[in-house]
């Protein structure tokens, strides 16, 4: 029971909460205890928001899971969980975050309500029209990111913000992609009724400008006048090669692999995805923190 309960949360899910933690990084605050403690705290919020966002969407989505070749192995459309139970834990999980949001800064209490309904009319309809089901998503990766400048009262560069968007559009479309290959290789009509409105055609196209959209806007960041200034240095450019790398390698895993139907599984399987996000992280601290 707690494996289901386990998958039922979406743990290996919560990954994309550390959108939260950019602001804390790039703020030059990361290794300060009651910064960093405040955006932990705003990280574990937004998981259980996630989690409870998942629970109601397959709750919503039990009939159509059951007729897809792998969504129907999840709790709930398998039987494992049953309706009522996954109610009760929905219930419950609502509960704790509405106790534990009040404890914080009011716009941070905002931008998870935001998160929240934003991913509810997804999961009840957004997701059923094209382009606004992917750009529903990138809205969300945005949110996570404004709450993490929130919780910790810092301002955040508008290209970092478009970055994130960017990003997001890419990680969506891509998994539309996989989707529509999917509902190709199988026998049985995809459930998922937005992807008619999609073509392997189409999704390409947007592929290529989301990636492109990406890859400018965070080297136009790593120049900025503004992001030299703050952080007295323009060696964050070199920073760049990763960025350029994981969006490469994603598509390659898309492309060639045959894979991206779940980006989170991706991210915590593929080493070279694995290494080069490390390698990210330590090269970017070392400029931004002064290391080196």
């Amino acid at each position: 029971m707690i494996k289901n309960y386990f998958k039922l949360l979406r743990i290996p899910q919560w990954i994309k909460n550390l959108f939260v933690f950019v602001p804390l990084l790039f703020s030059k605050h990361l290794f300060e205890h009651d910064y960093f403690i405040l955006t932990f705290f705003g990280f574990l919020l937004f998981c259980l928001t996630s989690s409870l966002i998942y629970i109601i969407n397959d709750i919503i989505d039990i009939e159509a899971d059951k007729a897809h070749p792998v969504k129907k192995n999840r709790p709930i459309p398998s039987g494992r969980i049953s309706k009522r139970n996954a109610i009760i834990t929905a219930a419950f999980l609502f509960l704790i975050i509405l106790f534990a949001i009040i404890h914080f800064d009011s716009r941070f209490y905002y931008a998870v309500a935001v998160y929240f309904i934003l991913n509810v009319f997804y999961s009840i309809n957004l997701k059923h029209f094209v382009l606004l089901d992917i750009f529903s998503i990138a809205a969300g990766f945005m949110i996570r990111v404004l709450a993490g400048a929130y919780i910790i009262n810092v301002e955040i560069s508008s290209w970092l913000l478009l970055t994130t968007m960017f990003i997001s559009l890419f990680l969506a479309i891509m998994k539309r992609q996989s989707e529509l290959k999917l509902s190709h290789n199988i026998d049985s009509p995809s459930t998922r009724k937005v992807l008619s409105h999609y073509s392997f055609e189409f999704t390409n196209q947007i592929a290529t400008v989301a990636a492109s959209g990406v890859i400018i806007c965070y080297a136009l960041y790593t120049v900025s006048s503004r992001t030299v200034s703050i952080f007295r240095t323009e060696n964050l450019i070199y920073t760049t090669p990763f960025v350029v790398f994981g969006i490469f390698r994603y598509m390659y895993i898309v492309y060639i692999n045959q894979q991206g139907e779940n980006a989170t599984e991706i991210m915590i399987t593929d080493l070279p995805m694995i290494f080069n996000f490390l390698f990210y992280i330590l090269t970017t601290i070392l400029i931004v923190y002064k290391i080196i």
